[in-house]
């Protein structure tokens, strides 16, 4: 470098001679118009000799040039070097100063200028010449400047250092930056010093490499460089280091350059905005210069940008956030006044002074904002334990002394030891705050150190506090170590750390610490460093105690505990506002000058904007900020537990963008968790009390107790990710729990740790909460993670490790061989996975050597490495030592087929290999079975091979066989995807009867041919172990061989060739043939998808008999042809054994054979031919019908979706007499016209055997035949468009055909004359069972015509006519003389409709049965009703609906009725619905007039009423009042019924009021929800004066003492009492239960859902065995008194009822009896011979008490219902119910729903159903099992069946099939449940399907079921009576 040469010195000639080959390069690179501008100052005879303007300017021209004026004289040269620099562009700086100054600027050009242009005139320069003299003479002179502030600000940092700083020691991890595409490269040209070839762009990524700081800056110049570092790495200080050394024209920065070092936190002091010259001039190096100079500087800046600097320093503490960089900016205006963040975003987005250099010095997350503008990335390592231990010898060996260097090496072991220590001193600043804190503890720990303590704070003391330091240079007394400053070399110190060790007088000093004196926390390593601090103190204001560094420093906190509130308020308070410089105003003056004394605060010099001095202060580092801020949360009431949950969240070291920017460290919540141990609670109760107070203590672990719940939440939040689980336990560990550190892994057995930098803290942070778990273990997966050796040094730590993961390639066999040594550690182990790094043979060798001393390794993955052969080799040599391997993981690791035959050769000498899984290069895994498998008698199979994308060759599979013939038995060879041609496939056949293969052989994607098919097929006939051959040679090869042992099991010897897609055409089938020989045991063959026409299939029909076993065939997709179909008819006949052939043409040709070898008579044998799905033309349907008349055997044609012409119809009609054994012909979707639905209908009249016909058209459609002729038929015809002239046709058909039982025309247009023409021949065609006409569009008037039918047809029983929503008519048949029944619903009636039906009751003398559903009647019309009725004199049932039948109107219409009709027996209104019975009553005749108080006799007619009820309809008490004249005249009346509703007092009144007129009462109902007690105390008032009641019912009634009381003395008439649901008081009840026992003549007692005390339970157990009358008894839900009593109780009241043996109905639900109890009722019922009904539900009855209580209840032979519900019977129950239910015959009712019979019990009940014929209802809901098949098959034999329930069972599709195929068959079958199942769509159509032929059947409930809401609506607008809701 030749800067700084005076030039008064220096010739201009010769520096134009030294720098000629610099001066060459740069005129190379200007334009041709300066260089000919420059040319022009040469004579013409001395330069080109042509005009240089002509031509471009060549190299040799700027020779010739230069090497003119080296030798002219000084003037000219002068004037040439001068017009250079100005003309120009990218002179380095250096050149320019050093040109300019030799050659002078007094003299202008033409003065010293002997040459002249060659056009005469004189060369004028610009005026800038005159002026860049001074003005370069400015800008050396503030570079001059700026080297001396940067020189004393380092001779003040470098004071108080420890050692040197050396940028060559300090080392940087270089990381890729990420630019912006369009940023264009302003790194300086070649020519400047330095000039680089700039680096390509890219993302923030992962670290690359490791370089030194000096190296890294080396070639900053021209960029943006960005080093990150946290806080306390040393940034500033290596920035004003880096100034120092420019300053002394050393270092990467050119000392030609200004150097501008900026702070941000000095910048976030300037508020106002600014231009760059205020910048540099006000806040940098103040100049006392006028304007003039200050503008020539920033002229030169402007002019020169690449000449600067820029040292940003610290952006994580600036307030503000850069602008982002847009695409297209424009340049800043350097004079116009901006606020600082724009002009840093503009240095930094090249819009201010573009080309400078720009270093910028930042953390790690705040790197993302710098994101498009840096250039160059790097971030400061942390020192390692050398550095570490270099410091601390430079740090206790500074005075030099003996005792102080031994005090040092005692530190370096302690801090070497200690886990946090060690982490905190891998940053510089931390490190110095631990070598401190070790002094203290060290030099407290003897006597001598106290001494010295005491000097030290007496040199203290005396030392200033005051002066100005850098940021984080720790300014204190006594401080002679800096925070920052330790980095790089250390300066040379007197004695090594052979004399610290070697000197022996020191043995006091270095007595060794115990564990319990050193923190085993971070937290308390801060609380001791506090302590150590305040030691410092020189005035301790008290006596200061001996301090036991690990017991709490209470004794100090208490005397300094003012000055600790108030740091700690200032911290919190600074955190609160990311505030870390306070002013001497922040603090008080003691509390500031204490803080300066002890350390706790450095003072920093801050400029203001008006650009004065201040001082400022901070703490001695961020983390102590942060954990006095802590302690003043968990000190400082003032701090909410809100504010305390706002700050509480875990850290993540994945930076993203939405980050909050903090200047902190994110430690507090650390510090926080740390305090909330109970080791910290006394130091915090010290400082929470109140001076001279005792409290605190409970407000301290009230705000612990906080923390750890909110530790608690954060352990079972299931979002954490890997690195905030990792924070997780560095909390818990902080808080010592271990209670919580077992929650963290409570849902994490495996914790993930993925892409984020391990250190060894972690890992023992890890090791913290995996301890907690014990046995239970945990997993480790370090995926992608970077990781020292340190670490795994610190891994064993972790005692229960299972599962440890490594994913990262920068993993290598070092790596591997660091965690061999530590494998043998982990005694845990279970599963180790070394995968995706980069380990070969000499790892895995490492790894082998270790991994048997890991017993219990089950699972071992190292797939994606480079192992090669000889890896593999190394780890399959340790199978035998792994007793409980499972699986073994080796892909991806380069590796051949060598290595799978070695692991296979490993097969023969190690048993437990289960399975060798190779594919290709990219997979291999071997699996093992376990010893415990063979302990346990389990079954093992044999192990699996599998070659995957193998490239076999002959000698391969010699290989391969020869190999696996030593091998064991193998149970599958998968060798898919390697090409085996004819030679290798001969090979492998060859060998194979060597191999032991015991299930199959796969080899598909193998590009086998026909002819290697024929090798293959042989197998067949050739190895008898061979039981099926799959084999698909088109779109992707499929070949499998499959033995005997890799299917089911069977007795019968079957075998399957499968051909399919495999181009074969007819001359292949021969080769086939012959490779099959005879195959005898051949059932399948599979021929399907090839090419054999129909000469192929002739020739195979012509090898059927060769076939003597075949069961299927399977031709289809072969292109035979139309001729296909007599081919196969003719088969059909003429072979026995073919039983089924199947034709289709619908998605691709299907030809399928069927055979049964079945030994019957042909006759008895069962055969289809079905063709679907193809055109069927006159010629075909001839020749198959002419064939198939020659079958013998019974025979099914299916000609379904295969539309049939009418010719075609005619020909099959004109052939069916003839095929004598068709039994069935479905003709299904295979007709559209009304026209062939009637041809085919006359199926009737052309065969005598049809039995059944149904059709629709494009739907199900069939005629049934029978083997004779038959007696009747049914005929179903819907959907077929009927009308007009088609329906005469019909009734012709019908009056030519058989008999009919059913007649079924629904879903037609037959409209009200087409019904009528139905109706009127109803008499000619003699139906039997009944006629469905509905959906006909029927009218009210054609409802007459059908109701007519009644009086004209005898044998009609009942007609059901619905003209709304479901239109319904139905005419019903019986063949004997019966009642007669009409049925009207939702037809909208008028009141002339009813006259008329009035009128067809009347000469209808059977019809006797009259029902009205919402016909929308009025009160009116029915009361006329009723009195046309009246007069005819019969007896009559009524039934009449409608929604306004409700409160008053229904007691109205009762009334009404009453008084129009003498005649009703029997009137009950029950919910909306009037019930009527008439008959002439002959007793009222005998009445003698009623006889008034007055002695008049009233002549009022009286009415026969017998019995009247209100239930339920809404009735309040004063409706009744209307009542009692029509009561009154009631003499006959027997029964009272007002249940459920609303009586209150005013219907007690009303009842006393008419009780008294009524002589012949005898029962009384009044079931009710009253809660007041006056309704039942006037009742029994009134039943007092009611002698004749004998049957009284008061369910649901609140009953007082005197209600009980008045009550009781009614009591012993009574033959019948209903109290259930009653409500006493214990004393009421008991006088109740004891009036029972007069009831000597009781037949009835019903006592539900009451509660009863002890007493009042063995006071009924005395009134049972007193009453042996009793025949129903009723004692539901009863409720005792809980306890051990409450058996024994149930025991006695169980034997009380022995002497019940005329009780017909037992029902003891809820009782909870258990064995003991269905042991005592077993002994019971032999005894009740009477028994009738029997309720058990909910009473623990097991599995074996089921079958003793069947065993009991076979006596009780008058059984009629059964009801077993919620118990916990099962299949033995069920088997007995077979045995036993059969001889109950007359049982009505079984329920056992609710219990776990299971499929076994299902088929065991399905017998005892079959036996049943008097079942009507059936309850199995939830009973265990889905598959009721055989349940419900079993139906079909219960002829009276009405209700059934199979819901809850999960029952699906089968169980719906079976169903609608029982359904025809239980004609009075009402009602099916099948709520809450797996019924399809397609069980649902099946049901639906069925309904048609189920008119009585009303509803199927199909809520909850596999059904979509839109397929239900569907289903449901087709079939109303499928109930889809829940209601």
């Amino acid at each position: 470098m030749a800067e700084g040469v005076d030039p008064d010195a220096e010739n201009v000639n010769s520096v134009l001679a030294q720098e000629f080959s610099e001066l060459l390069h740069i005129l190379s690179g200007q334009s041709p118009a300066v260089i000919i501008e420059l040319c022009h100052l040469m004579p013409c005879d001395a330069g080109w000799n042509s005009n240089p303007a002509s031509s471009s300017p060549s190299t040799e021209h700027i020779k010739a040039m230069l090497e003119y004026f080296r030798g002219a004289n000084s003037a000219d040269c002068s004037n040439f070097l001068q017009s250079m620099c100005l003309l120009c562009e990218n002179i380095p700086m250096h050149l320019e100063s050093r040109l300019m100054s030799v050659a002078g600027y007094e003299t202008s050009v033409c003065e010293h200028s002997s040459a002249s242009p060659p056009d005469g005139k004189s060369s004028s320069l610009p005026s800038e010449q005159l002026i860049k003299r001074p003005r370069i003479d400015y800008w050396i002179q503030y570079i001059a400047a700026v080297m001396h502030l940067l020189q004393r600000r380092w001779e003040r940092l470098s004071e108080r250092l420890v050692r040197g700083v050396q940028l060559e020691n300090v080392w940087v991890s270089l990381r890729t930056a990420n630019r912006v595409r369009d940023r264009p490269d302003q790194t300086p040209g070649s020519a400047d010093k330095g000039g680089k070839t700039p680096e390509s762009d890219g993302d923030y990524g992962s670290m690359d490499s490791r370089v030194t700081l000096e190296t890294f800056l080396q070639e900053c110049t021209g960029k943006v460089t960005v080093l990150l570092g946290p806080a306390g790495s040393g940034k500033s200080l290596l920035m004003s280091c880096l100034g120092q050394q420019w300053a002394h024209e050393l270092g990467p920065i050119p000392s030609s350059y200004l150097f501008v070092l900026l702070e941000f936190r000095q910048l976030n002091v300037l508020t106002h905005s600014l231009s760059l010259s205020e910048l540099l001039f006000r806040h940098y190096v103040p100049l006392k210069e006028g304007d003039h100079e200050k503008e020539a500087i920033v002229d030169y800046l402007l002019s020169n940008p690449e000449q600067s600097c820029w040292v940003l320093d610290g952006y994580d503490e600036f307030h503000s956030k850069l602008a982002k960089q847009e695409v297209h900016r424009e340049l800043l205006d350097p004079e116009k006044p901006l606020p600082v963040a724009d002009l840093i975003s503009g240095l930094l987005n090249r819009q201010l002074l573009p080309g400078c250099t720009v270093l910028v010095t930042c953390r790690v997350r705040d790197v993302l904002d710098l994101e498009g503008k840096a250039d160059k990335v790097g971030q400061l390592l942390g020192w390692e334990c050398h550095e570490i231990k270099e410091y601390v010898d430079s740090f206790f060996g500074e005075k030099g002394h003996s005792a102080n260097r031994a005090l040092g090496v005692q530190a370096a072991e302690v801090l070497l030891s200690n886990r946090h220590l060690l982490g905190m001193s891998s940053l510089p600043a931390l490190c110095n705050i631990c070598c401190i804190y070790l002094e203290h503890l060290l030099l407290e720990h003897t006597d001598q150190g106290k001494m010295w303590i005491a000097e030290e704070r007496g040199r203290e003391t005396r030392r200033t506090a005051g002066g100005k330091e850098e940021k984080g240079v720790q300014q204190c007394p006594g401080a002679r170590r800096g925070e920052e400053g330790s980095r790089g070399g250390r300066k040379k110190q007197g004695g090594g750390s052979e004399d610290m060790m070697t000197d022996g007088t020191n043995s006091r000093a270095q007595l060794p610490l115990t564990h319990a004196q050193i923190p085993s926390t971070l937290t308390q390593v801060y609380l001791s460093v506090l302590d150590t601090f305040l030691n410092r103190d020189p005035d301790p204001r008290g006596s200061n105690d001996e301090l036991n560094t690990m017991r709490l420093p209470q004794g100090i906190l208490t005397q300094h505990r003012s000055e600790l509130c108030e740091l700690s308020q200032l911290a919190w308070t600074g955190f609160e506002d990311s505030k870390i410089l306070f002013m001497e105003e922040d603090i008080s003056q003691e509390a500031l000058e204490f803080s300066i004394r002890t350390g706790l605060f450095l003072q920093v010099e801050l400029r203001h904007e008006d650009g004065m001095l201040v001082n400022s202060y901070c703490f001695t580092h961020l983390t102590l900020q942060e954990f006095l801020a802590a302690l003043r949360i968990m000190t400082s009431a003032d701090v909410s537990d809100t504010q305390l949950k706002k700050r509480f969240s875990l850290r993540t070291r994945w930076t993203t963008k939405s980050d909050q920017r903090t200047v902190f460290t994110d430690s507090l919540h650390l510090f926080v968790c740390g305090l909330a141990s109970p080791y910290c609670t006394p130091a915090l109760v010290q400082l929470a009390r109140a001076p001279g107070g005792t409290g605190g203590q409970s407000w301290v672990q009230k705000r612990q107790n906080l923390v750890l719940k909110l530790l608690k939440n954060l352990c079972h939040s299931n979002t954490l990710t890997g690195p905030k689980i990792l924070e997780l336990c560095h909390c818990v560990q902080e808080s010592q729990n271990h209670q919580i550190a077992q929650q963290v892994l409570g849902a994490r057995p495996t914790l993930e740790l993925r892409n984020i930098r391990l250190l060894p803290n972690d890992i023992d942070a890890l090791a913290f909460v995996v301890n907690s778990v014990g046995d239970n273990g945990i997993g480790l997966d370090f995926g992608a993670c970077t990781m020292e050796s340190e670490c795994l040094d610190v891994l064993p730590r972790c005692q229960y490790i299972q599962y440890l993961g490594f994913r990262r390639r920068k993993y290598d066999d070092k790596f591997a061989e660091k965690l061999s040594s530590i494998l043998p550690k982990l005694t845990s182990l279970r599963k180790l996975e070394f995968c995706g790094t980069s380990l070969t043979a000499t790892g895995a060798a490492s790894l082998a050597s270790a991994l048997p001393s890991c017993p219990d390794v089950t699972e071992i993955n190292l797939s994606d490495n480079n192992l090669k052969d000889d890896g593999i080799k190394h780890i399959a040599d340790i199978f035998t030592k792994q007793p409980k391997l499972v699986l073994v993981k080796l892909g991806r690791n380069n590796s051949s087929l060598g290595a799978v035959d070695y692991l296979i050769g490993k097969m023969s000498s190690f048993s437990n290999i289960q399975e060798v899984h190779a594919d290709g290069l990219k997979e291999l895994t071997v699996t093992f079975s376990q010893n415990s498998d063979l302990i346990s008698h389990k079954t093992k199979s044999e192990p699996t091979i599998c070659l995957l994308n193998q490239k076999w060759s002959k000698p391969d599979m010699q290989k391969l066989a020869k190999s696996l013939a030593c091998c064991p038995a193998l149970s599958v060879l998968d060798i898919s995807g390697g090409r085996l041609d004819v030679e290798t496939l001969r090979m492998l056949i060859k060998f194979l009867p060597k191999v032991n293969v015991t299930q199959k052989i796969i080899a598909n994607d193998s590009c086998l041919t026909v002819e290697g098919l024929t090798i293959v097929t042989a197998l067949l006939a050739d190895c008898p172990a061979v039981v099926e051959l799959r084999i698909r040679l088109q779109s992707s090869v499929q070949v499998s061989i499959v033995f005997s042992g890799g299917r089911e099991q069977t007795n019968e010897v079957s075998k399957l060739l499968c051909l399919s897609c495999c181009g074969l055409l007819p001359t292949h089938l021969e080769r086939v043939w012959r490779s099959l020989g005879t195959a005898p045991d051949l059932t399948s063959l599979d021929l399907s998808s090839n090419q054999l026409g129909s000469s192929g299939l002739r020739k195979l029909l012509d090898f059927l008999p060769h076939l003597r076993s075949i069961q299927e065939i399977d031709a289809s997709n072969n292109g035979i042809g139309k001729e296909r179909v007599g081919m196969l008819a003719g088969a059909l006949c003429s072979h026995n054994n073919l039983t089924h052939i199947h034709i289709s043409d619908g998605d691709g040709e299907q030809v399928i054979l069927k055979f049964c070898h079945d030994k019957r008579d042909d006759k008895q044998q069962k055969k289809m031919f079905r063709i679907n799905n193809s055109s069927l033309p006159p010629s075909i349907m001839t020749t198959l019908c002419k064939r198939l008349v020659q079958c013998r055997s019974h025979l099914e044609l299916d000609l379904s979706h295969s539309l049939l012409s009418d010719k075609a119809i005619e020909d099959l009609l004109k052939v069916l007499p003839k095929m004598k054994s068709l039994q069935r012909l479905n003709v299904s979707h295979s007709f559209e016209s009304t026209t062939a639905a009637l041809m085919l209908l006359r199926c009737l009249t052309v065969s005598e055997r049809v039995t059944a016909v149904e059709l629709r058209p494009q739907t199900a459609s069939f005629i049934q035949f029978d083997s004779v002729k038959a007696e009747q038929a049914s005929c179903r015809l819907t959907h077929c468009s009927l009308k007009g002239d088609n329906v005469q046709r019909l009734l012709e058909i019908l009056l030519q055909g058989p008999q009919l039982s059913v007649l079924d025309l629904s879903s037609n247009q037959l409209e009200d004359e087409g019904v009528k023409h139905v109706v009127d021949c109803l008499q000619k065609l003699k139906i039997t069972r009944y006629v469905n006409l509905s959906n006909n569009g029927l009218t009210q008037e054609g409802m007459m015509d059908v109701a007519n039918t009644l009086c004209t047809y005898n044998n009609v029983s009942g007609v059901e006519i619905s003209l709304e929503a479901e239109e319904r008519c139905l005419v019903w048949f019986t063949q004997n003389n019966c009642v007669k029944s009409l049925s009207v619903r939702d037809s909208s009636l008028e009141r002339g409709h009813l006259v008329r039906l009035a009128e067809i009751v009347s000469i209808s003398p059977g019809l006797t049965t009259l029902e009205f559903k919402n016909n929308l009647l009025q009160l009116d019309w029915i009361e006329d009703f009723v009195k046309l009725l009246n007069s005819y004199q019969r007896d009559f049932s009524i039934s009449i609906e409608e929604r306004w039948i409700r409160s008053e109107e229904a007691v109205t219409l009762l009334c009404r009725c009453l008084h129009v009709s003498s005649n009703i027996q029997t009137i009950r209104v029950h919910n909306t619905t009037l019930h009527l019975f008439l008959k002439k009553s002959t007793e009222l005749q005998n009445q003698k007039p009623f006889t008034s108080s007055d002695g008049c006799a009233d002549l009022t007619p009286r009415i026969a009423t017998e019995k009247i009820c209100l239930w339920n309809c809404a009735v309040q008490g004063y409706h009744l009042a209307s009542m009692k004249s029509i009561i009154s005249r009631c003499p006959l009346l027997t029964d009272l019924d007002f249940s459920h509703n609303s009586l209150g007092v005013e219907g007690a009144e009303f009842l006393c009021s008419v009780l008294p007129l009524l002589p012949n009462i005898t029962s009384l109902s009044i079931c009710s929800k009253e809660t007041s007690v006056t309704v039942v105390e006037k009742l029994s008032e009134a039943l007092l004066q009611a002698a004749a009641i004998q049957c009284l019912t008061l369910s649901g009634h609140v009953i007082s003492d005197t209600g009980a009381q008045i009550l009781s003395r009614t009591l012993s008439r009574l033959r019948s009492l209903n109290l259930s649901h009653c409500q006493w008081s214990a004393s009421g009840g008991l006088q109740l239960i004891k009036a029972l026992g007069e009831c000597v003549c009781l037949e009835g007692l019903c006592l539900d859902c009451l509660w009863l005390n002890e007493e009042s339970r063995t006071c009924l157990a005395k009134v049972l065995r007193k009453i042996n009358s009793i025949r129903s008894l009723k004692l539901n839900k009863i409720s005792t008194e809980m306890g051990p009593s409450q058996a024994i109780g149930v025991l006695d009241l169980l034997a009380a009822t022995e002497g019940l043996t005329r009780a017909q109905e037992i029902e003891l639900e809820g009782w909870r009896m258990a064995d003991r109890g269905i042991e005592e009722l077993t002994r019971l019922l032999p005894a009740w011979k009477e028994l009738r009904k029997i309720r058990l539900s909910k009473n623990l009855i097991s599995d074996q008490l089921g079958v003793v209580l069947l065993e009991a209840l076979n006596s009780c032979t008058h059984l009629e219902e059964l009801h077993l519900p919620s118990n916990s019977l099962g299949n033995l129950t069920a088997a007995r119910m077979a045995l036993v239910l059969p001889s109950l015959t007359h049982i009505t009712v079984l329920d056992i729903s609710e219990n776990r019979i299971g499929y076994e019990g299902s088929v065991s009940l399905s017998k005892a159903i079959m036996c049943m014929k008097n079942l009507t209802k059936i309850n199995l809901t939830s009973v265990g099992t889905s598959e009721l098949c055989p349940v419900a098959a079993s139906l079909a034999h219960c002829p009276v069946l009405q209700d059934v329930g199979l819901g809850w069972n999960n029952c699906g599709d089968k169980v719906a099939v079976e169903l609608a195929r029982v359904m025809p068959l239980c004609q009075k079958l009402m009602r099916i449940d099948l709520e809450s199942n797996a019924v399809s769509v397609s069980g649902a159509e099946a049901l639906a399907g069925a309904l048609e032929s189920c008119p009585a059947l009303q509803l199927i409930r199909l809520w909850r079921n596999n059904v979509s809401s839109t397929e239900a609506c569907r289903l449901s607008l087709r079939e109303r009576r499928l109930n889809f809701s829940s209601t």
